[in-house]
């Protein structure tokens, strides 16, 4: 071949790979800056027409004993705090209330990331009334709302009662599997139901009777 035309036909060989590449880096930007500013799915709204406000209401899934003070989930928690969130995942909620221990927010955490909801931890740092008082007030504050309520053994009743539930009292120390719901329609009394969820309790030590037998 003549050297000047082989050095065309070279030329023109690393011309169209330039151009493959450009037009590659090209498709390539264009992908990224579609995928940053691709919208994100914002969190569920709180209507502010609806007649009821909906209160589901548990105790934190088993804890570990890690940490006393404030423990984490045990692997049968981390299970029951899925199974929480399978089972509410089309109730619709839109507000979670935790306390500010890592046992309540580790239950609510699933049932949160797939309905992209912030929980509001309210602080039981002081005593159980004023605690109980401020899930209450949170509550109050998002009428309309459907809300999980994720408390303790001595909270999760009370609190149902304060919102105009029935008289429960403490869960015994084996009731993980409780789920109170509450519908409180405006300006007509609150109605309750007590269903489960999730893995059945442990046998207790039969000196406290389980809230669905009450």
């Amino acid at each position: 071949m003549i050297p000047s035309l082989r050095r065309a036909v070279v030329l023109g060989t690393e011309l169209r790979h330039d151009t493959s590449r450009m037009a590659l880096l090209a498709a390539l930007a264009l992908s990224l800056t579609a995928c940053a500013t691709a919208p994100v799915s914002p969190p569920p709204l709180v209507p502010s027409d609806r007649g009821e406000t909906t209160v589901y209401l548990v105790r934190h899934a088993e804890k570990a004993t890690d940490n006393p003070s404030d423990p984490e989930l045990s692997a049968r928690g981390y299970a029951r705090a899925d199974s929480l969130a399978t089972q509410l995942r089309e109730a619709g909620i839109n507000v979670i209330l935790t306390s500010h221990f890592k046992r309540t927010i580790l239950t609510a955490a699933p049932l949160a990331r797939l309905r992209r909801v912030t929980p509001e931890v309210v602080s039981a740092r002081g005593t159980t009334p004023a605690h109980i008082d401020s899930v209450v007030a949170a509550v109050r504050r998002n009428p309309g709302a459907t809300i999980l309520v994720v408390g303790h053994s001595n909270t999760i009743g009370r609190i149902a009662e304060a919102l105009g539930g029935d008289k429960v009292g403490d869960l015994c120390d084996n009731e993980y599997s409780n789920l109170i719901v509450l519908a409180m329609p405006r300006a007509k009394p609150t109605r309750m139901l007590v269903e489960s969820y999730g893995l059945p309790d442990s046998p207790g030590d039969g000196t406290c009777r389980p809230l669905r037998s009450r």
